[in-house]
């Protein structure tokens, strides 16, 4: 199978590009190919000739996308529309990354994967106005949502905790979110077999079990040995341009027919730490 990737050199997509064994694997960063500019996402497809397209490029500084509203449609709406549109004339099957931000977390069980949209920031709006977009262009692409996503190749909430613990006796962290931390290794493995099982509609794909961010923070400060006190806060005492979701949880639901299980996010954590260590 050969496979494309675009936003190889983001977090997810170095993991993809370091785990996808066995296919033929190409990878364009947005120095290689700007996904807004259609003519150039259609060149490239077509010189590759992809089984599978993955588009996991975005704009993901939810709080950037506040202020820079026309560039977070740009890139997370409109290239995603090109991309779909180049994989249909290559007759690729396509995997889009997508987002719990679709949802406005008012939800107090898991979000299933037909729950309606409820976007509260220009950048869930965005990736909610590409997955209309992608199932109108190409129907049998897959939509794979996923939440907090955290890997030892780039800037992510465990990387930012270990960094500010080490230079603090004490941090603060919000206690009034939840959902769920996803490790860019185990997701990438998923999103292999989910263009191995040519897989189409919606997938929620998170490490199993959920948590505030203060409880993800505490079990980041534990795992590490490290002796920083980590206190709970609330969202009001933090000023932010983007509206968090209170709680956006995933169900797993949809992976069952695929027989996917994923491991538990505090297994997930840990070896995140160890590899963080291996590599230090």
């Amino acid at each position: 199978m050969r496979t494309m990737i675009f936003g190889s050199s983001g977090l997810l997509g170095t993991a993809l590009m370091r785990r996808w064994k066995g296919d033929e694997v190409t990878g364009f960063n947005s120095a290689d190919v700007d996904i807004r500019n259609g003519g150039d996402v259609l060149s490239a497809v077509r010189s590759c000739k992809p089984d599978c397209v993955v588009l996991s490029a975005a704009y993901t500084n939810v709080d950037g996308c506040e202020s820079n509203r026309d560039l977070a449609f740009a890139v997370n709406t409109d290239g995603a529309a090109n991309v779909a549109r180049a994989a249909l004339k290559q007759g690729a099957h396509l995997l889009f990354l997508s987002t719990d931000y679709v949802f406005d977390g008012t939800k107090m069980s898991p979000y299933e994967i037909d729950d309606a949209h409820n976007p509260q920031t220009v950048y869930g709006l965005s990736k909610s106005r590409a997955e209309t977009l992608l199932q109108e262009t190409i129907p049998q692409c897959c939509i794979v949502r996923t939440s907090w996503l955290f890997g030892t190749n780039g800037r992510c909430f465990p990387d930012t905790i270990l960094k500010v613990a080490a230079q603090q006796p004490e941090i603060e962290v919000v206690n009034d979110q939840v959902g769920c931390p996803t490790s860019t290794n185990d997701l990438a493995d998923v999103l292999i077999q989910l263009a191995r099982q040519q897989a189409r509609g919606i997938v929620h794909v998170t490490n199993n079990g959920a948590c505030s961010w203060f409880d993800f923070a505490r079990e980041i400060v534990r795992g590490s040995g490290m002796k920083t006190s980590v206190r709970p806060t609330s969202s009001e005492t933090l000023s932010r341009p983007a509206r968090r979701p209170k709680y956006s949880v995933l169900s797993s639901s949809s992976l069952g027919p695929y027989q996917i299980v994923m491991p538990s996010w505090q297994n997930a954590l840990g070896r995140y730490l160890e590899e963080r260590l291996c590599t230090a």
